[in-house]
């Protein structure tokens, strides 16, 4: 049986193709695909910037319903929905699994880069890792909270901030916008909303930010300082290397800079300011299965409303290039199995 699946190929483009599925093996489950969003780590991938992965099927972001499951998984059934996530598997035994932190398993898996993800028609799952969907999410709404929701709700977690402080987040695309909602609507925090976007920062506001700073035309540490005393901490999904050093600028003595976008420069820090100020940086990678359940949850709440826009398969390169042009408001996301 064929289905069509969107990889990357030798060209460093996406390409819609058509794959052969395989036989179930033990543990694992089959989705039909509903969807699947896209993330700058998509792009990454294709552009072969993480190593050649020609041939794999992109997608991190994917939400299916399950078709069929192996004779011995027992925490999926045919009927339900479930998530094809960056943490796809790991080992299960390592200090990192066994601890809360299985994200940083060193033989993690991960969907649409070691192994093929969730941008096709069939996916298969390692059962006990796709975490299942709330009934009252829709699926494009928890395509988003798979990534970007998780990611920038675990951050905002080990960021350590409380009720009514000031949270600075850096960079209100895909991730950042869904970091605002958290940051508001669960977390209770008073936020600062920093981007270069005037339209993203105009979208920060109508979505209750309290502060919104464009950094090309206002020095972000002294703004904050000055209305503020400082963050008590910050959440950096931007990819730019000034948006990290403005970050760390711009938050109180005892804060924590919690580091999420990737960009390929090295940050400048004062080491001395670090130290007589006690400030901690720290990166945080996308979130556990119970993060993306806590994340699912708040969603079927209504309390994060994520902004996605659909599109068909074919339209991937156009997405990525939106992506690098800047123009994008939201999450993209592939709709599969019309």
């Amino acid at each position: 049986m064929s289905y069509k699946a969107i990889i990357a190929n030798k060209d460093r483009k996406a390409e819609v193709i058509d794959k052969e599925l395989r036989p179930l093996e033990s543990g694992e489950a089959l989705l039909n695909m509903e969807c699947c969003g896209v993330c700058h780590t998509d792009m990454h991938v294709k552009n072969a910037d993480y190593g050649d992965k020609a041939g794999v099927t992109l997608g991190h972001e994917g939400i299916g319903i399950v078709e069929a499951v192996a004779e011995d998984v027992t925490s999926l059934k045919v009927g339900d929905r479930a998530s094809v996530a960056w943490f796809f598997e790991g080992c299960g035994t390592c200090e990192y699994c066994t601890s809360g932190r299985e994200t940083l398993c060193r033989t993690v898996k991960n969907a649409g880069y070691t192994v093929d993800g969730g941008m096709a028609e069939k996916t298969i799952v390692t059962a006990d890792y796709a975490v299942k969907v709330p009934d009252n999410l829709p699926s494009p709404a928890a395509s988003s909270i798979t990534c970007a929701g998780v990611t920038t709700y675990k951050a905002i977690k080990v960021s350590n901030i409380q009720p009514g402080q000031w949270l600075l987040i850096s960079g209100l695309g895909g991730l950042g916008n869904l970091a605002l909602q958290y940051a508001k609507k669960v977390f209770n925090a008073k936020v600062i909303a920093v981007d270069i976007n005037d339209r993203q920062l105009e979208f920060a506001k109508e979505h209750g930010a309290d502060l919104t700073i464009n950094p090309l035309h206002e020095n972000v540490g002294e703004v904050v300082q000055g209305a503020t005393g400082g963050a008590h901490a910050a959440v950096v999904t931007a990819v730019a290397k000034s948006a990290f050093n403005d970050a760390v600028d711009a938050v109180r003595a005892g804060a924590r800079v919690v580091a999420v976008g990737l960009p390929t420069d090295a940050m400048d820090l004062s080491i001395p300011r670090l130290v007589l100020d006690g400030i901690e940086v720290i990166g945080s990678l996308v979130g556990t299965r119970e993060d993306l359940r806590e994340a699912f949850q708040f969603g079927a709440e209504g309390l994060v409303v994520p902004k996605c826009q659909m599109r068909p398969m074919e339209d991937i390169n156009d997405i990525f290039q939106e992506m690098e042009d800047g123009s994008i408001q939201g999450r993209m996301v592939i709709e599969l199995n019309k």
